[in-house]
């Protein structure tokens, strides 16, 4: 068996919470990661830019023989997703939402489900509509954090500033009764600590990522893909920004060293994909 990657992204250093989930949970398994910094932050976008700027990045991580590709950005998940499977039927490809939606609903005591996310995400209603069709009875509350993914980008997770836009963002989710708060966006990860101390011992925050990590491994058992246990892997990081800044700010976020990490151009390195949603009864149309 060949020591094929899997691959990952996302808008920037935020998806690395997934890597390190999928690096715990599946030792053995090599990662190729993509931050596009370039384009980040994601969730002021348009749903169509995302797209496309997700589906080029799919294809590049497929070419370089990715067995699993995993949306580690929640607007890439929201509005990518779909068109991936069409577009590359022979490798598999999964989304962060659904996986921390089924985490929450397991401790859902009845009422309402927080999700902080970016304002991209939440006007996808992606949350909302997932928890729904999945506890049609739930109520759920979306509170859009612009500040948050400027302020992780930029290594300042620890700061005042960054406590206080968490303030800002969770007590009026703590003021409409949320006892389960899911982290809508793999960047925020990174504010935990002032996220559980603003939040309180009494409500339960979910990361989609450590789902997201079961997930991809039972997808590997089934498809007999997973890597031996003999297997040393091999990681690869490619951004679209500035790799020193990448390697500086992603090492202790990902909590081990990052080497070696290399800078990809759009237009050149991998190109965007158009793929313009229609209704059921059309056809959808992509060009590279």
């Amino acid at each position: 068996m060949t020591n094929k990657p899997i691959g990952i992204f996302d808008s920037g250093l935020g998806g690395l919470t997934v890597v390190k989930k999928v690096i715990e949970k599946l030792p053995h398994e090599s990662i190729a990661y993509v931050g596009d910094q370039f384009h980040v932050p994601y969730g002021e976008r348009t749903p169509d830019e995302i797209r496309s700027f997700a589906l080029g990045i799919t294809g590049f991580l497929i070419e370089r023989h990715a067995k699993l590709v995993i949306m580690a950005c929640n607007m890439s998940s929201a509005t990518a997703l779909d068109a991936a499977h069409k577009l590359y039927p022979g490798v598999p490809a999964i989304g962060v939402i659904e996986a921390g939606v089924r985490a929450a609903i397991r401790v859902a005591s009845g009422r309402p489900i927080g999700v902080l996310a970016t304002t991209g995400t939440v006007s996808t209603r992606a949350y909302s509509n997932t928890l729904l069709r999945l506890m049609p009875e739930a109520e759920v509350i979306e509170q859009p954090c612009p500040l948050f993914v400027p302020l992780i980008e930029a290594g300042k997770w620890n700061s005042d500033e960054a406590r206080e836009a968490v303030g800002q963002y969770v007590r009026p989710l703590i003021s409409d009764g949320c006892n389960v708060l899911i982290l809508g966006c793999t960047h925020y990860p990174f504010l935990n600590r002032f996220i559980k101390q603003e939040a309180g011992p009494g409500m339960t925050i979910i990361d989609p990522a450590e789902e997201t990590a079961v997930e991809a491994a039972n997808i590997l058992f089934d498809a007999r893909l997973l890597n031996p246990p003999t297997t040393e892997p091999a990681h690869s990081y490619f951004t679209t920004g500035d790799t020193e800044q990448f390697a500086g700010l992603g090492s202790p976020l990902l909590g081990s060293r990052i080497a070696g990490v290399r800078r990809i151009n759009w237009g050149l390195d991998m190109k965007e994909i158009t793929c313009q949603e229609k209704t059921a009864a059309q056809t959808t149309k992509s060009a590279l």
